[in-house]
C-alpha cells in the first residue's frame, strides 16, 4: 500500500476539484485537465546533502514520495562548461539516456504503491522509453503508445525492458488519445508525464542539483526545450521552493526554446495570450527534427505561458538548419546529442551577456545525426 502525507492530494488548477493519490484517476473528472499536487514539502537540509545517496532522492525533503524501490540511480549528472557563460547540464548521462528519468522514476514508484493491473503511456519515445525501463524495474506491466515514425532505437529501446509497444498511425495528438482511450480501462494506471504532476516533481531535481552544484545560487537564466513543458514546470517549481525556503534571493529568467516548425506557445507568448492561440490544428505543426517537442497542443500551456512570465523569461524559436549545425557544433565539442536536446544550445549558445545553463537532455545514439 502506498504510504502519502494526508495533505497531498491531487488539484484541479482551472475548478478545484480534488481528488485523493491513492486513486487511478488520471486527470480532473470535471474538466478533463491535468492535475496539480497540493504538497507540503519540509525545508531542504542543505548542510545534509553531503552525506546523502548520490542520486535525486538526496532532496527527500522536497519530494512527494522517499525510500523508493524503484530507482536506477538517476540524477546528479554533471554541469559542464561550454563558453565563458553558457554552461550544459549533461542529463542525455541518466540511466535511459534522457532527462525523462527524472520524472518517470515517480511515476513507476507512485504505481507501485498502488499495485495497479496494467501502465500505460504515450510519448514520442524518450518518456516511453523511461516510463518502460522504470516499470520493469518495479515489475509492472506496462504498455507504451508511440506515434508512427518515432525514432527506431526509441522503440527498440521500449521493446528491449519488455513493455507492450503500440505504433499508433498519425501524429503525437493521435497517439495521446488513444492512450488516454487504454487508461479509461478499470485497474490502469496512466503513466502520463504531462497530466500527473508527481513527474513534475521529479523534473524539478534538475534546478536542486544545479543549486547546489553552483554552490548554493543559480545562473541568471535557465533554458529549457518545450513541448509539454514538463522540464520547465519542474523548473519553476523547483526555483518557487528556492526561493520560499530563502535558499535563493532571486529566480532566473526561464527561457523556453521551441522548434520553429512546431511553435504554438511562442506564438502564444509572443501574441501577448495567457493560453494557445484559437488556430487550426493542422497550422500548428510541421515536419521538425526536434520531435521529443513537437506538440501542437500542450495541455499545460496556461501553466507555461505563465511561469515563463513570471520568471522574466522569453520564447525562442529555432529553425531545422539551426538544430542541424547545433548537434554537429556540440559533437565537435564531445557531446553526442539527440536533435531535441540540441535546441537549447542552437539558441542561446551565443549568449556573452548573462550566464545561462542548458539541458543536454537525450543522447545522440536515440536518433543518430541529422541529415544534412
Amino acid at each position: 500500500m502506498l504510504a502519502v502525507m494526508a495533505t497531498t492530494t491531487y488539484r484541479c488548477p482551472q475548478d478545484g476539484t480534488r481528488a485523493a493519490v491513492t486513486s487511478l484517476t488520471w486527470c480532473c473528472p470535471l474538466c478533463g485537465g491535468p492535475w496539480d499536487l497540493d504538497f507540503e514539502s519540509a525545508p531542504l537540509r542543505a548542510d545534509a546533502l553531503p552525506g546523502r545517496v548520490n542520486s535525486l532522492w538526496r532532496y527527500e525533503e522536497v519530494l512527494p514520495l522517499s525510500a523508493p524501490a524503484t530507482t536506477l540511480g538517476e540524477g546528479r549528472t554533471p554541469l559542464m562548461p561550454l563558453t565563458g557563460t553558457v554552461s550544459a547540464k549533461l542529463d542525455f548521462l541518466m540511466p535511459t539516456l534522457s532527462f525523462k528519468d527524472r520524472g518517470a522514476v515517480m511515476l513507476a514508484e507512485l504505481a507501485r504503491g498502488l499495485a495497479p493491473e496494467r501502465v500505460v503511456a504515450d510519448s514520442s519515445g524518450n518518456a516511453g522509453t523511461a516510463v518502460a525501463a522504470y516499470c520493469a524495474r518495479a515489475a509492472l506491466p506496462c504498455t507504451v503508445y508511440v506515434p508512427e515514425g518515432t525514432s527506431a532505437k526509441k522503440t527498440e529501446q521500449i521493446r528491449a525492458h519488455g513493455a507492450r509497444l503500440e505504433v499508433v498511425p498519425g501524429d503525437r495528438e493521435a497517439t495521446a488519445r488513444a492512450a488516454r482511450a487504454a487508461a479509461g480501462t478499470p485497474g490502469t494506471f496512466y503513466a502520463s508525464h504531462v497530466f500527473n504532476p508527481y513527474f513534475l516533481h521529479g523534473t524539478k531535481t534538475y534546478v536542486y542539483e544545479l543549486w547546489e552544484d553552483l554552490g548554493g545560487r543559480l545562473p541568471d537564466a535557465i533554458a529549457v526545450p518545450v513541448g509539454n513543458g514538463t522540464l520547465l514546470l519542474g523548473a519553476a517549481l523547483a526555483t518557487a521552493e528556492l526561493l520560499a525556503q530563502g535558499l535563493i534571493d532571486t529566480r532566473p529568467a526561464l527561457v523556453a526554446v521551441q522548434a520553429e516548425a512546431v511553435s504554438p506557445l511562442a506564438a502564444a507568448f509572443h501574441a501577448g495570450a495567457d493560453d494557445l492561440l484559437d488556430t487550426p490544428a493542422g497550422a500548428l505543426a510541421s515536419p521538425t527534427l526536434a520531435e521529443g517537442i513537437a506538440i501542437p497542443r500542450p495541455p499545460r500551456a496556461r501553466a507555461i505561458l505563465a511561469a515563463v512570465r513570471e520568471s522574466g523569461g522569453t520564447f525562442l524559436t529555432v529553425t531545422e538548419d539551426r538544430i542541424r549545425d547545433a548537434q554537429l557544433d556540440l559533437a565537435a565539442r564531445g557531446f553526442y546529442v539527440e536533435t531535441t536536446g540540441v535546441a537549447c544550445w542552437a539558441a542561446v549558445g551565443g549568449w556573452t551577456d548573462r550566464s545561462v545553463v542548458v539541458p543536454l537532455c537525450g543522447a545522440g545514439l536515440k536518433t543518430g545525426l541529422a541529415a544534412v
